[in-house]
């Protein structure tokens, strides 16, 4: 049995059969694919809707939009905490600088010292405490907006930069600073 119309184009008739084949091939691979895929979306649905009908699917996604209403609304809450801490503690002691040194180069070790506080805006004092053989003598002057209307020592006035500039006492020994 030869055919008129594919003797007439050339086609071999055995061509025309392993080109259907080969498409029946990736027609049954990509049945299989799908096949495979409305499976695992047949379980995620049976899965999601477990022991829930409309109505009670509905009820648990209220739900979970009010839990979502009240977290936006504990954000706002917990920002304006922050706002409000942040404003408080702007008056708080935030910055030290320590200076150590030897007043009367007769007592070694250091024990003098300069000690600066500071708020955030530079407002503060200074406590200066000089170590001698006679006693210790403290001193404490003001410090507004980083600056003092009463003259610094040298030490002093060394204190109030490191706390300005969050200058760490450990550098100026050249020790390591011990591991908590």
């Amino acid at each position: 049995m030869e055919s008129k119309i594919l003797a007439k184009l050339g086609v071999d008739p055995a061509f025309i059969f392993l080109f259907l084949l080969v498409l029946i091939i990736v027609l049954f691979v990509l049945y299989v694919n799908i096949s495979l895929k409305y499976d695992r979306l047949k379980n995620s649905y049976a899965s999601f809707m477990r022991g829930k009908d409309g109505k009670n699917l509905e009820e648990s996604i209220l739900e979970k939009f009010s839990e979502i209403d009240t977290l936006a609304k504990m954000a706002k809450q917990n920002r304006s905490d922050v706002k409000t801490m942040l404003k408080m503690t702007e008056n708080c002691i935030q910055k030290c600088g320590l200076v150590k040194y030897d007043a009367f180069n007769e007592m070694g070790g250091k024990l003098s010292f300069a000690l600066a506080f500071l708020d955030s805006n530079n407002n503060g004092w200074i406590m200066n405490a000089m170590h001698s053989r006679e006693g210790c003598f403290t001193y404490a002057k003001e410090i507004v907006k980083g600056e003092s209307y009463v003259e610094l020592a040298e030490e002093e006035a060394e204190a109030l930069d490191r706390a300005i500039y969050n200058e760490d006492y450990m550098m100026e020994t050249n020790t390591e600073k011990p591991s908590r």
